[in-house]
């Protein structure tokens, strides 16, 4: 993963409105059809990871974990302490995400 401009892209999404910030929120959310992409840090907890993935696969929405921390994941998006979910209302954020997540290099 290109972590630095993940981390941006991520910036961006959450300036122009288009995430959904927390785990509540985002189990919130999934059954309105908001969210096209979930994103779950590696250090969330095992109880956290599967209530977002049974909700996701539950609704159908795309759930894929990334490699930064829950802190980092927080800060990159302005916010402080932990954050375990960040979900994208935006298709064109959520397939450029998904693309930089996926990317090896």
């Amino acid at each position: 993963m290109n972590k630095s401009k993940f981390l941006m892209m991520l910036g961006l999404c959450r300036k122009a409105g288009c995430m959904i910030i927390g785990t509540p929120m985002v189990t919130k959310f999934l059954p309105k059809a908001q969210i096209i992409t979930v994103f779950y840090s590696c250090d969330a907890s095992d109880n956290t990871k599967k209530k977002i993935t049974d909700k996701c696969s539950f609704y159908g929405v795309c759930c894929k974990e990334i490699d930064i921390p829950s802190e980092e994941l927080a800060h990159a998006v302005g916010k402080t302490g932990a954050l375990s979910a960040i979900g994208i209302t935006d298709g064109n954020f959520a397939n450029e995400l998904s693309r930089l997540n996926d990317f090896q290099g």
